[in-house]
């Protein structure tokens, strides 16, 4: 609980009794690999703070295939917000890649704290806000760069990453084929 509430504390303030509520509303769960935090179709009922392993967040396009839309790794929020917020179905599958330790707090408790917490809908602002910026400077060079730079840019920018997510998950990131992936890979060695 304690990564939680350091998290948390980068955004704004709480006094003991607000962390003392927060901690007695979460709950820590193991999701194994491959299994889902939620899902599209259904209503996303929690919110989870990943404390160990990495989640992938993807649709199926027209023609069945999935697409990665991007990567959340220890000591970030995983949720739909959007959907989470408004209680709609979600659009995209949240799944484990590895085995993850979480931390998850319902909708109805997170709902609590934006009543019973002061600045609580504030620090939620600050880390929408900063996972909005971390997801648009992913997004950018995606659209700019070539495949070779893209997966280069990839490896710099997350490299305990390249060892823990499989192939066809980064290749469908970068928006390429796994056997161009495996041709770039070559040629960089």
């Amino acid at each position: 609980m304690e990564q939680l509430i350091t998290y948390i504390l980068k955004f704004g303030n709480l006094n003991q009794e607000e962390i003392k509520l927060i901690i007695s509303k979460c709950r820590q769960i193991k999701l194994n690999k491959q299994a889902y935090f939620s899902e599209a179709g259904k209503i996303p009922r929690q919110i989870g703070f990943i404390l160990n392993g990495v989640i992938r967040v993807f649709y199926y396009n027209d023609n069945g295939e999935d697409i990665t839309r991007f990567f959340i790794m220890e000591r970030n929020f995983v949720v739909d917000l959007k959907n989470f917020s408004a209680g709609l179905p979600a659009t995209a599958y949240v799944q484990a890649i590895t085995d993850c330790d979480l931390i998850v707090i319902s909708q109805v408790d997170w709902n609590e704290f934006l009543t019973t917490t002061a600045g609580w809908g504030s620090m939620v602002n600050k880390i929408t806000s900063a996972t909005l910026l971390q997801k648009m400077e992913r997004i950018s060079p995606l659209i700019t760069e070539d495949a070779t730079t893209r997966y280069l840019t990839f490896l710099e920018k997350y490299p305990q990453l390249a060892n823990r997510v499989p192939l066809a998950y980064v290749a469908s990131y970068l928006g390429i084929t796994q056997s161009s992936l495996s041709r770039i890979r070559k040629k960089i060695r």
